[in-house]
């Protein structure tokens, strides 16, 4: 594993643990170079995903590989500054991660994908759901935020 601090390209492994979630290794390494200390993450990979992201109308579709980190990113966006514990995030993108992946599809839409961050935000806080709806539907006005507000709420009083 390369040092991220000095690039030398030996480490040794100091620690290794699983995650709480059970999803990951965490691996804490001693670069042999430097001596810095840095930590890992070891996750299974069933198989590798490609993103299928529509363009604009009439210009086709773009591929990508699947980005966990960034799938993360776009939900923490979502949590900032509410009270969800990060381990639940990380649980919530392991969890999409490995329905996507048992499958058996390699390729996978950016909407799919965007149903199930919808369907476990949704679970987990109705705030963060709001506002992850907000940019995954493109709301333009406020108008928008209301109607949708108000099937959650709608959507809560008859759970």
């Amino acid at each position: 594993m390369r040092c991220p601090f000095c690039a030398h390209e030996d480490s040794q492994v100091k620690d290794s643990r699983p995650t709480d979630d059970g999803a990951a290794i965490r691996r804490r390494r001693q670069c042999e170079g430097c001596a810095a200390r840095f930590t890992t993450f070891e996750r299974i990979q069933l198989r590798e995903l490609v993103v299928v992201k529509s363009v604009a109308e009439g210009a086709g579709q773009r591929r990508e590989p699947f980005d966990r980190e960034k799938l993360l990113r776009s939900i923490s966006i979502a949590a900032r500054k509410r009270p969800i514990d990060t381990g639940r995030l990380e649980k919530l993108v392991s969890g999409i991660q490995r329905r996507l992946e048992t499958t058996g599809d390699s390729e996978v839409t950016a909407k799919r994908i965007g149903e199930l961050v919808m369907d476990g935000l949704r679970a987990l806080d109705p705030v963060a759901y709001i506002r992850f709806a907000s940019v995954y539907r493109d709301f333009t006005e406020a108008r928008d935020f209301e109607e949708f507000a108000g099937h959650v709420g709608e959507a809560a009083e008859g759970a």
